[in-house]
This record gives C-alpha cells, sequence and structure tokens, in this order.
C-alpha cells in the first residue's frame, strides 16, 4: 500500500486465521475472513478446536475437515469465483488456549471470530472470544449476531465506511492506530478518534487532548480519509458505544492495555463491556507475539495431549 505522499505505511495481512466452531453462528465470521482473505490476497487458516478428551478417529477427523471445506464454500463459491489460498486445521484441548496457540504456530496477522450475545448473568463467565483476545498473539476481529456488518454480505466485497478509533494515548492505543489509519486508507472509510476524560472534563483538559489527538494522526492520512477528532468526559466504554451509535461506525479499533480502555480479565473493562455492546465488529489491536503463555498451553496439553498429527490435516485451494 502506498500514500499518495510517496511516504509508505504497510499493514500486512498475509496470514488470516478463522476459528469456527462448526455451527451456522460462528460460520459468519467466514464471511469477514473470506472478504479480508481476498482484500489482501492473504493464506486463510480456517481452524476448529475439538474439545473432548478422547483422541478422535481418522473418519471423525475426515469428517469435521469436509464440513470446514462445505462451510468455507457457502461463503466463496457463488459470489467469489476466484480461488483463494486456504487451509483447515484441526487442534484438540481447551478451545481458547488451543485456538490461541494455533494462531500463534501459524503466525497469524489477524484472527477474525464471532462471538455470541450473552445475557447480563453470563457475562461474568467471559466467553472464548474474550478469552483469546487476552492472550492472542496478535490482533482480533470479533464479529456478533444482530450487528451492523459490512463483508461479505453480497459478495466477498469489503464494505467499511467509517472506522473509530478510541484512543488513551498510550502504546497499545498507537497499535490501534496503525491499524485503524491503514484500513481507512485501503477501503477509503472515514476516521473518527475519540478520547474519553474522566468528569467534568474540564475546557483545558479538552484542548490538550484534542490537541494530541490531531498530532497522533498524521496530515497525510486526512489526504485518503476524512478524519473527525472527538472528546468526551465520563465512563469510557459508555462514551465509545453511544458515539459509535450515534455516527453508525462500521468497525471499532481499540488497543487492550491503555489506562482508560485496560484489558483485565476481571468481569467490567472496557474492553469487555465493548466487546459484548458493540453495534458493530470490534478489533483489539495488539502487537505482534510468538506464541501464547507457556504454563497454560502445558496444562491444557497435560490434560487433553497433544496436537492433532500433521498428517490428519490438509490443504486445499
Amino acid at each position: 500500500m502506498h500514500f499518495d505522499s510517496g511516504e509508505e505505511r504497510m499493514l500486512e495481512l498475509k496470514r488470516i486465521f478463522c476459528p469456527v466452531d462448526i455451527s451456522p453462528e460462528s460460520a459468519q465470521a467466514l464471511r469477514y475472513a473470506v472478504a479480508l482473505t481476498r482484500a489482501y490476497q492473504a493464506e486463510l487458516t480456517v481452524c476448529h478446536c475439538i474439545e473432548s478428551n478422547a483422541a478422535p478417529a481418522f473418519a471423525q477427523v475426515a469428517v469435521m475437515q469436509a464440513t470446514l471445506r462445505n462451510e468455507l464454500a457457502e461463503h466463496v463459491c457463488l459470489a467469489c469465483p476466484d480461488a483463494i489460498d486456504w487451509q483447515p486445521l484441526l487442534v484438540q484441548g481447551e478451545a481458547a488456549t488451543q485456538i490461541a496457540r494455533a494462531a500463534a504456530e501459524q503466525r497469524a496477522d489477524l484472527i477474525v471470530m464471532r462471538s455470541r450475545r450473552r445475557p447480563h448473568a453470563a457475562a461474568l463467565l467471559g466467553s472464548t472470544a474474550e478469552a483469546i483476545c487476552r492472550t492472542a498473539p496478535c490482533p482480533v476481529l470479533i464479529t456478533h449476531p444482530g450487528e451492523r456488518e459490512w463483508a461479505g454480505l453480497t459478495s466477498n466485497d469489503v464494505g467499511l465506511e467509517s472506522i473509530l478509533l478510541a484512543h488513551d494515548f498510550s502504546s497499545d492505543a498507537e497499535v490501534a492506530l496503525t491499524f485503524a489509519t491503514s484500513l481507512a486508507q485501503q477501503f477509503q472509510a472515514e476516521l473518527h478518534t475519540l478520547h474519553v476524560l474522566a468528569p467534568p472534563g474540564v475546557d483545558t483538559e479538552v484542548e490538550r487532548a484534542a490537541g494530541l489527538l490531531h498530532r497522533a494522526v498524521t496530515d497525510d492520512v486526512q489526504w485518503w480519509s476524512r478524519v473527525k477528532h472527538n472528546v468526551r468526559a465520563g465512563k469510557p466504554y459508555r462514551e465509545i458505544l453511544l458515539y459509535a451509535e450515534e455516527e453508525k461506525i462500521d468497525l471499532i479499533c481499540m488497543g487492550t492495555h491503555g489506562a482508560g480502555f485496560g484489558m483485565r480479565a476481571l468481569f467490567g473493562s472496557n474492553v469487555d463491556r465493548v466487546l459484548r455492546q458493540a453495534p458493530c465488529p470490534v478489533l483489539i489491536a495488539r502487537p505482534r507475539k510468538p506464541a501464547v503463555v507457556p504454563a497454560l498451553v502445558e496444562e491444557d496439553e497435560a490434560r487433553h495431549g497433544l496436537w492433532l498429527t500433521p498428517e490428519l490435516q490438509t490443504s486445499t485451494h
């Protein structure tokens, strides 16, 4: 990707990783994965995790691989006659741990997955998607049912028109900024930035935050994208959700460890609440890392055994 100014910024999505649980709902993430795979000419891995303790029989593995192919075909064949480079992958163990590990081993640049809307009573237990966001080796794009959607609805194109960047001036927010500006350029989308102050948000704080937002987004970004900077006061998750609703945002992009948007394992963090209530897909941007927490992987392998052998994996095009 090249900017009109001659300055080069590259968002390389060479390997996209899409976990599915072989259900119609989770398979909807494939629409996004296929659309982004085509847009970036990437490689796609479609992964299913077998959570049982017993090793699956060869015939069971073959059936699962065929199911993955059929699910992918539903989102590719009719709208996209061009072949995409993809492979099915089966792993075994606790889903969140093994999916994160698989993404690391595949050197994924982006994980794309579906998360179910859950009742508030169940929110304390978390979800596989939220758990993966905490340990993922790369950014994670989370979609939900009943939200504003922009990928693969009638074709394998990406109809991304507006992006909201939640920025708290942390190093992790800078990772989110790189993703947001690169996506805005790739799809000619409108870029909104938002910083949330603690109430009451006096004028001097608002002016300072607005100045920092303007400096964070370089001038050349405005050559290909309309940019809107915003500063509000209140609870970060509420203001993010409210702004996304008001402006009909297509994608919320945020970092994982900032002071205002910290990714914490406890119930009630701003990121968790945005993930659960967002009116559109959410991209949790984080630096690439080589592997998940080793202790979690070793513990899970002790309970469930190792990966399925490579002989039981196939690659098709």
